[in-house]
């Protein structure tokens, strides 16, 4: 049996938005090329927990944390930390897809760009790389100069994961998976999170818990408690989360999932 290596290391981590405390005290192993879903009743935490991954959350205003975060062994906190970088290996896909005004092959091209200069014919490859581990290549490869904002919410959001892997991240958080996108669209996507599951880590918030099912290895089920402080309740293996559910808060919101 082959070893897991944790990819990100959480440990006893608190993350407060100024002073106001969002998640308490979390801890947890994410293993390296594997599914991890995040769940929970809306207002936990799940979102900010995510975005903390990566320090994201520090586009939004003044954070403050406690405990560790590691990437790989490298805290992630650390003063000496490029962000950019660090957000190139941990990449983020938003429940809502944010591209550019400008073609198709400008976006997947957009974070390579910002890494240094690459030939055209470099640059041309990355691009049909990426769009092909996007399944994406035979629907836009004769429309590469199309306007990226002309396509459907499905296929930008597909466009935006072509434009993450161009930089050949380590990890990809996606935040509310499927959110406004029509069932062949989100079906598109679940197809391709998983062929890319044994290349990546992936850590995917939802409130489907057959979409969890289906996808994940491992899940991580997070409530609030009486302060309305996100708090993780467990990290699992997905089927132990389904069908053993001992907290009555666990067991309370995954048969409510069920209904």
């Amino acid at each position: 049996m082959s070893k897991i290596i944790p990819a990100i290391r959480v440990k006893n981590f608190s993350f407060y938005y100024d002073h106001q405390k969002i998640i308490e005290d979390v801890s947890m192993d994410i293993p390296q090329n594997k599914i991890i879903a995040i769940m929970g009743p809306s207002g936990c935490g799940k979102s900010t927990f995510l975005k903390s991954l990566n320090r994201m959350s520090e586009l939004e205003g003044e954070v403050n944390i406690e405990g560790i975060v590691e990437f790989f062994g490298q805290n992630i906190y650390g003063r000496r930390v490029n962000l950019n970088r660090l957000r190139r290996q941990i990449t983020t896909i938003y429940a809502k897809p944010n591209l550019f005004p400008m073609s198709i092959y400008d976006n997947v091209a957009y974070g390579v760009k910002l890494i240094g200069w690459h030939p055209k014919v470099e640059l041309d490859e990355i691009v049909e790389l990426a769009l092909k581990a996007a399944d994406l290549w035979e629907e836009f490869k004769n429309k590469l100069h199309k306007s990226a904002l002309e396509l459907s919410c499905g296929q930008q959001q597909r466009l935006c994961i072509a434009r993450a892997l161009a930089v050949k991240p380590q990890i990809i958080l996606m935040d509310e998976l499927g959110v406004g996108i029509d069932p062949i669209a989100i079906a598109k996507i679940e197809e391709l999170i998983e062929c890319l599951r044994s290349e990546l880590t992936i850590v995917f918030v939802s409130h489907n818990i057959q979409q969890v099912s289906k996808l994940s290895d491992f899940t991580a089920l997070f409530h609030y408690n009486e302060n309305h402080i996100g708090q993780l309740l467990e990290f699992a293996p997905t089927k132990k989360i389904i069908n053993h559910s001992f907290d009555y808060r666990h067991r309370d919101y995954v048969s409510t999932r069920f209904r």
